[in-house]
């Protein structure tokens, strides 16, 4: 399931990367897939801290714990211990905490792009 995340947030950054255009149509059609990719990131987001969870609650963590009770550890350093086994968990959730973030960002640029053409083509029809 990592994997498959991973591969899915990859896509969604591949898009946001891409630079929106000033042509309204295609504005509105980057609003409607952006809509979908914050559900889609809302969901992925949800799924990766489930998997985080189940890493750090795993039976390597509370060995790991364990151990690091017995050597008189901190809790901050057996919580940094049970974080760096599941480093690769805790990136996907900052990630797609961040591919979400941006979704919605990019919606407010979009409709702001989407009025100033409105505006334009208002001021273009009244010069006329």
């Amino acid at each position: 399931m990592l994997d498959t995340l991973q591969s899915e947030a990859e896509n969604i950054q591949s898009f946001l990367e891409i630079e929106t255009s000033d042509n309204p149509q295609e504005i509105k059609e980057r609003l409607a897939t952006l809509s979908v990719y914050i559900a889609r990131t809302g969901k992925m987001l949800a799924d990766a801290k489930r998997l985080l969870r189940e890493k750090k609650s795993s039976q390597i963590a509370e060995t790991i714990i364990r151990i690091a009770k017995e050597n008189y550890l901190s809790a901050k350093a057996q919580n940094e211990l049970v974080d760096s086994l599941a480093v690769d968990e805790n990136q996907l959730v900052d990630w797609l905490d961040r591919l979400n973030k941006t979704c919605v960002h990019q919606c407010d640029i979009c409709r702001t792009m989407l009025s100033y053409a409105k505006q334009e083509m208002a001021y273009s029809g009244y010069n006329q």
